[in-house]
């Protein structure tokens, strides 16, 4: 082909430049991620080999012992007449402590979520069903205010106060032991969290599963790794517990008025800013990580989104609280470490511009490469800091990919570490996708639109397919 002569050649080479912004661009970013993800992989490791980041075993029948003091569970549902129910009923089996408390919050136009809430509490004397009067959704924080209200009128009546205060949502399954080891744990600390595991899905294999995998590796590295050097950790919003004086400390800062309570009701990611805070005074936080006496990770299993709508919209909005709004809330700390995280949490929209630049790398490529199979001489070698650099890309995606692999097999078996490989372009559309539409959101929230409670609609229950827990309860005395 006379490529000089023909009308295809000045497009080509308008492509050789793109190329080449988009490879340095895209390039660069992979290698400092990769000296990102790699400086934590570096310090889990020297905390394995020293043993501080041990998982502990719990003896048999660890989780049935009685409480050191009342303790309240919050539970904001909306729209959730499929699971509540499910939820509600688990709980009450495997936490039979006396002093456990649920609170379960609905709304005056939700008549279906209510009446399965009912029906879940059976009548047990330890559940309240708390009716928000507005009408949902509000906002999850909103709601979870409303529950601390009803909670505050319960302590002035009986005049005993909660010793602590613990957040799950309304497709939740919990582990039998995971309230007694969250009610030891906060004797010395204002905020625990423990692991979350997301429930595979045969159905949905590729989107459901790459929650996996990334809880598989945040929460059984990440998190490990924030916790033992003594950086601030984020609250996942479920499995996670405060003491009460904790929250009655921020619910004080905030004051009477729209956001009376201690949850940010303007936030998309209530949760997080709140584990941050009390994570940096009183005293702190710590990432609890455990098994059973049968080798389960005790931690809070749901199903997650199974579809790509549904995943991109519940990533969006971790996106706009957690990358755009805690900027504004929040700022910035002038301390390395605490710094370093926040850049680590807030990367979501340049990790979207990112992938995005590589995709489109990808099929510029493409073209460019099957123009030269046939024949067409355009462009100019790489540069050898742009080579280095490709081959630390490509050394840090092999390098990724494998440690995905092993957290995701560690925790899910060896075909689900193999599949996490596959599932890694999943994510990357998922976020690329959720990246654009938290930054739109982003803008129309500084225009004026109101912050509304977009949430993940379920249908099915961990629970309702899970066998009956491994983990005889009996009383035993708490360790710490």
């Amino acid at each position: 082909m006379a490529w000089a002569e023909s009308g295809v050649d000045p497009m080509l080479r308008v492509l050789v430049p793109v190329e080449r912004e988009l490879l340095v661009f895209a390039a660069f970013w992979f290698v400092v991620g990769l000296f990102d993800e790699f400086a934590i992989d570096c310090t889990w490791l020297w905390l394995r080999l020293t043993r501080r980041a041990r998982t502990a075993r719990l003896p048999q029948g660890y989780g049935a012992a009685e409480l050191t003091g009342p303790t309240a569970v919050l539970i904001p549902a909306f729209q959730e007449a499929s699971v509540i129910a499910t939820t509600i009923g688990h709980m009450l089996r495997v936490w039979p402590q006396r002093e456990l408390r649920l609170y379960v919050g609905c709304y005056a136009n939700d008549a279906a979520t209510l009446a399965a809430a009912m029906d879940g509490s059976a009548g047990d004397s330890r559940v309240r069903i708390v009716v928000h009067a507005a009408h949902g959704p509000t906002t999850k924080a909103d709601c979870l205010n409303r529950l601390y209200a009803a909670l505050c009128m319960d302590e002035a009546r009986s005049r005993q106060p909660f010793r602590a205060v613990i957040l799950h949502d309304a497709e939740d399954m919990v582990h039998p032991a995971a309230l007694q080891a969250i009610d030891a744990a906060l004797g010395s600390h204002d905020f625990v969290q423990i692991p979350v595991r997301p429930a595979l899905q045969a159905d949905s294999r590729w989107i459901a599963g790459h929650y996996a995998d990334e809880f598989a590796e945040a929460h059984a590295k990440a998190l490990v790794v924030r916790s033992a050097v003594g950086a601030a950790i984020p609250a996942a919003g479920v499995g996670c517990g405060f003491s009460r004086a904790a929250l009655a400390r921020l619910a004080e800062l905030h004051g009477s008025g729209r956001q009376a309570g201690p949850f940010a009701t303007d936030c998309l990611t209530e949760d997080y800013e709140l584990g941050l805070t009390l994570s940096r005074e009183g005293r702190g936080s710590t990432f609890l990580r455990l098994r059973d006496s049968a080798g389960v990770l005790v931690a809070t299993s749901s199903y997650f989104p199974s579809a790509l709508a549904t995943a991109v919209r519940q990533k969006t909005r971790w996106v706009h609280g957690i990358a755009f709004q805690a900027w504004d809330r929040m700022g910035w700390s002038a301390r390395p470490l605490e710094l370093w995280m926040a850049l680590r949490d807030r990367r979501g929209p340049l990790t979207a511009l990112v992938l995005f630049a590589a995709y489109l790398l990808l099929v510029v490529d493409t073209v460019l490469s099957a123009a030269r199979q046939t024949g067409w001489r355009g462009g100019a070698p790489l540069g050898t800091a742009i080579g280095a650099m490709l081959l630390l890309s490509l050394a840090g995606f092999v390098w990724r990919s494998a440690v995905r692999a092993t957290f995701t097999a560690h925790e899910y078996g060896w075909q689900e570490g193999l599949r996490s490989i596959l599932r890694i372009p999943v994510g990357n559309i998922v976020a690329i996708m959720a990246g654009r539409r938290a930054l739109a959101a982003y803008v129309r929230s500084l225009a004026g639109q109101p912050v509304v409670w977009d949430k993940t609609a379920h249908s099915s229950h961990p629970a309702e397919a899970a066998p009956p827990s491994s983990v005889p309860l009996a009383t035993l005395e708490v360790q710490a």
